[in-house]
């Protein structure tokens, strides 16, 4: 009851809300249990799902067409391998958040991992068959873009960060005009620039993969906005923490590597996680360049079969699913991160 008190009904406001919200619920969910789960068809049979009319869900849709919606175009006989690779992207996302390891051992173990994964992807040693990143697609590839525009976008960030409250004007300059410049910029254009307008000023012959010149998109893209965010943590940070480390004897960098930047990260830490989170779903963007990822790859799945293409409903609901699973993932990450850090 006082929880209930606290949360619910902590006045007039909060308790109207919450029994207009009830209310609404209670209205809405039995509509939606009837036509999920009740009246829903969970076997692959397209014929009994046209017999529902659109009174019950198909779900038959994601058992017959999974493996397409999960891995795209990859060669199907080797779809072994992008199973694997989301299985230990997966297991060493949750390693990492449930073990409390030093960040060195953390980032020898991603550091390990990574290049095993794009090895099974790409094939082409030990007798894997080689497979062109154009192939790949669905889960496997929007988990591998997350992951390197995170992991690259963030030092990268915070050079920007530091660059621009540096006391040169030049370095002070050149950063703004990037940051702002890039932010001013929706993604889709950036990623058709990297895609199909950076080749045509490279010579003929000399030119860098798709998949990459992708990558490095949203790897300047992400930085752009992390650094802002750095530089309010930053901005956090009180001028005496800075004084007493160079009265100490620090030099500039110690003072940043052991003062100044664990204090400003640890402020910035819940604005980083939503940038994360943006990063993981703007990855679905992609998609406008001929890289299927899950949005694109329920596409291929479901648009060339006619006795399947009406039930996309289902498939975003399955990959929508996937995302909002992801994100709360990344968002309980931070939290348990926080609480770590704090007690520290």
């Amino acid at each position: 009851m006082g929880w209930l008190r606290r949360n619910l009904f902590s006045g007039w406001a909060s308790g109207l809300a919450t029994l207009l919200i009830v209310a609404l619920g209670l209205d809405l969910l039995p509509g939606f249990v009837q036509w999920s789960v009740t009246q829903a068809v969970l076997a692959p049979d397209a014929g009994l799902c046209r017999a529902l009319d659109g009174t019950g869900a198909c779900w038959g849709v994601i058992a017959e067409k999974w493996r397409l919606i999960l891995f795209g175009r990859y060669p199907y006989a080797e779809h072994w391998r992008p199973a694997l690779v989301t299985l230990l992207l997966v297991a060493l996302f949750v390693f990492s958040a449930v073990a409390r390891l030093r960040m060195s051992r953390l980032t020898l173990a991603w550091g390990m991992t990574l290049p095993l994964c794009l090895m099974l992807m790409a094939g082409g040693v030990f007798s894997l068959t080689a497979v062109e990143t154009a192939l790949w697609g669905g889960l496997p590839l929007t988990l591998l873009l997350s992951l390197g525009a995170i992991g690259c976008a963030l030092p990268f960030g915070v050079l920007l960060a530091l660059g621009r409250r540096s006391a040169l004007p030049a370095m002070r300059a050149l950063c703004s005009v990037y940051i702002e410049l890039v932010r001013g910029l929706p993604l889709i254009p950036v990623l058709f620039m990297a895609a199909f307008l950076f080749p045509l000023f490279l010579p003929r012959g000399l030119g860098a993969d798709v998949l990459l010149r992708v990558l490095v998109a949203l790897v300047l893209f992400a930085a752009a906005h992390l650094a802002e965010v750095v530089r309010g943590g930053l901005q956090a940070v009180p001028q005496g923490q800075f004084d007493t480390a160079r009265a100490l004897g620090f030099n500039q960098w110690q003072v940043q590597r052991y003062v100044i930047l664990p204090q400003a990260l640890r402020a910035a830490l819940p604005a980083l996680a939503n940038s994360f989170i943006a990063i993981f779903k703007d990855v679905s963007l992609v998609t406008v360049v001929s890289l299927y990822e899950l949005t694109g790859s329920l596409s291929l799945a479901l648009a060339g079969d006619a006795d399947w293409r009406p039930y996309f409903l289902e498939g975003y609901l399955f990959i929508g699913a996937i995302y909002w699973s992801g994100c709360f993932a990344l968002s309980r990450y931070s939290q348990r991160l926080e609480t770590r850090l704090s007690r520290n």
